[in-house]
């Protein structure tokens, strides 16, 4: 095989050359010639950006962990050498071992933001592997895709092979275990596909037949090839304990985004708010015992060297053995000089007084993620949290030391009013207000709220799937809203306010909820020059809306328009767990301005009870189980029958 490691020429004309050198510490270096299967695993993005992945790291070890396989990495090269690439005809290389991506037997796409779809497409080109799936032989990798968004795969169709539906974790062996077989026996690479299609969680676009009705809603999706399921199931682990977690994670040579250990303590999440994709995605809650992470934190430590340790989590606070966990590691790590960094937290009386142990209280800020200006909406979108919470909370961090506080909402939410607008900048006022409440011979210098508001899409797989997005011109005109009234306040100048960019929104919705028509705007717009999206110095947002005028593709119709509650989604062919009935019953009871308990309170049977793991009831063996508290609300006994049923899509 060719070498391809760039000249000192090319590194002396990029930027960052320690991107592409690869040879990090924990890498794992592999002879070619005694591995059955070469895998090359992607992120595309810059290498800062997806070295801070922790997903990539668990499959990266876990694959290397077979003597017949080596797994490599590649991220998208930066603009400054993807030009030279071209110019100077260099195919895109793998980090380890420096060989062309193209002659690896799997290309293997992290899909974590929709804004990183046309680096997919410069993956692709610069390896020399077809975009279009239909064109490849196997004189190409097989290109996979997985991750959340992968759970509307079908703007990417055309250019994937496979797609992995769910947690790597479990069936991935299984793949790599039938491309062997089926090599071996120089099968045909549909063959493969086939074989693949029929293990749990595999999804191939290419035996999928699409109908539209006249009004471009979808009207069908049926296999047309035996071996595919009409429902892809998305894959679970149901005991994270005992799973692959990397003792040996791998360590720049450059500062990255997540310079740190990272610790997984659970995943999903108990809250059940209505507008987050990864709360349903990724039910039921599970925990990673104790004994495991505490384990784990002594060896990533010590296999990296970092000063750091993360703990990671969709909502920390709720981890069952949260104190137990800090205490150990502030007690083995905190005169080593190692931080702790506790992000989702509440804050509350317990997770300031931990903070204030790990924290330096002058330098660091609090989050606040209240989502919603007014608890009418809060309501809506079933946040769970209240505004006395929110106060007493602050009033505690700033009687603690700290003065600088984040706040994070959105805009443009379903039932949305000019007043839940102006009620971002009154709470951020009430907020400042309880500050200067604090003698001013106790308070820690000046008073520092910082507000961002991000723009609502309504992502597949949560109870706001139905909903409408705004244009471009109505989510400006809230965060023109919010601003306004933010100056108008008291306290105007302890608040300082950032909003997103609203055409990086707009299109992020219509890869979000779009059908495999939108996959020739990508093209195009690929074509024309767009990369790196979602950052704002290389976003292009004329040539996006010029591929999609020569596409044919009406933005307003995945965007704007809110769907009726019997259409067929793009993504409905996938069963997450969570059912399509238990997300219509809360999109109804978001209007009704209804909360919904969380799951630890009262079970809600929203499907993912068949997995008999985690925190739902009847869970079995497979880590730690948390039981629904005494005296909590009963279940009904149509929830219950769900449950037992295990969930059925409706």
């Amino acid at each position: 095989m060719k070498k391809l490691a760039l000249s000192d020429e090319i590194l002396l004309k990029i930027d960052k050359p320690a991107r592409y050198l690869g040879n990090e510490i924990n890498a794992v270096i592999k002879d070619p010639e005694q591995v059955d299967i070469r895998f090359c695993m992607c992120f595309p993005d810059v290498y800062e950006i997806g070295m801070s992945h922790l997903g990539i790291q668990i499959l990266y070890d876990m694959f290397n962990q077979r003597e017949d396989v080596w797994c490599e990495r590649v991220y998208s090269p930066w603009v400054d050498l993807d030009q030279l690439m071209r110019e100077k005809n260099i195919p895109l290389f793998a980090l380890e071992s420096q060989d062309p991506v193209r002659e690896f037997d799997f290309l293997g796409i992290t899909l974590q933001y929709e804004m990183c779809y046309t680096n997919i497409l410069q993956i692709l080109d610069l390896s020399g592997i077809p975009l279009s799936a239909a064109e490849r032989t196997w004189e190409d990798p097989i290109v996979i895709g997985g991750g959340p968004c992968a759970t509307n795969p079908e703007p990417l169709a055309e250019f994937f092979d496979l797609f992995y539906i769910g947690e790597g974790e479990t069936s991935y062996f299984a793949l790599l275990d039938a491309y062997k077989e089926v090599r071996q026996k120089c099968g045909s690479r549909k063959e493969f596909l086939e074989r693949a299609a029929q293990i749990p969680g595999i999804y191939v676009p290419s035996f999928y037949e699409i109908t539209y009705q006249e009004d471009g809603t979808l009207a069908s999706m049926e296999p047309v090839n035996p071996h595919a399921p009409r429902k892809v199931e998305k894959q679970v682990v149901t005991d994270l304990t005992h799973t692959y977690y990397p003792k040996k994670p791998l360590v720049p040579f450059i500062k990255v985004t997540q310079d740190r250990v990272v610790l997984e303590i659970q995943r999903g999440c108990i809250r059940g708010c209505r507008f987050c994709q990864a709360g349903m995605l990724y039910r039921p809650t599970r925990e990673r015992s104790l004994e495991m992470l505490e384990q784990a934190a002594l060896d990533m430590l010590e296999s990296t060297g970092h000063e750091e340790i993360s703990l990671s989590s969709l909502s920390s606070s709720d981890y069952s053995q949260l104190q137990e966990l800090v205490t150990f590691l502030i007690d083995t790590f905190g005169n080593r000089g190692v931080n702790i960094s506790l992000p989702s937290l509440r804050i509350d009386a317990f997770s300031l007084d931990v903070m204030s142990k790990v924290q330096d209280i002058r330098k660091s800020s609090l989050t606040f993620a209240p989502e919603a200006g007014s608890q009418r909406l809060r309501d809506v979108i079933n946040k769970g949290l209240t505004e006395e919470v929110i106060l007493e909370g602050a009033g505690q961090a700033f009687e603690g030391g700290w003065n600088k506080v984040k706040l994070y909402f959105m805009l443009g939410l379903p039932t949305e009013t000019e007043e839940d607008q102006k009620s971002i900048a009154w709470l951020a006022e009430r907020i400042a207000r309880r500050y200067y409440e604090i003698p001013k011979d106790q308070r820690n210098g000046k008073c520092q709220i910082t507000v961002s508001t991000s723009f609502f899409v309504p992502k597949p797989f949560t109870p706001f799937q139905w909903a409408r997005m705004c244009t471009r011109e109505e989510f400006l005109e809230k965060a023109h809203t919010v601003n306004t009234e933010i100056k108008a306040q008291l306290n105007r100048k302890s608040i300082k306010y950032n909003w997103h960019e609203a055409d990086v929104t707009v299109l992020e919705g219509i890869f979000a909820r779009g059908d495999r028509k939108v996959s020739k705007a990508l093209r195009l717009a690929y074509e024309k020059g767009c990369l790196f999206d979602s950052w704002s110095e290389h976003f292009h947002n004329e040539l996006w809306l010029e591929a999609f005028e020569e596409a044919g593709i009406d933005i307003s119709f995945y965007t704007t328009r809110q769907r009726k509650t019997d259409e067929l989604f793009p993504w409905d062919f996938i069963d997450i767990g969570v059912t399509k009935k238990f997300l219509l019953r809360e999109w109804e009871r978001a209007h009704e301005e209804s909360v919904t308990p969380n799951c630890l309170m009262q079970c809600q049977g929203c499907g993912a009870g068949r997995y008999h793991t985690g925190v739902c009831p009847g869970a079995s063996a497979g880590g730690p189980v948390q039981k629904v508290p005494t005296g909590s609300a009963p279940v009904s006994s149509e929830t219950a029958q769900e449950i037992q049923e295990g969930g059925n899509q409706a």
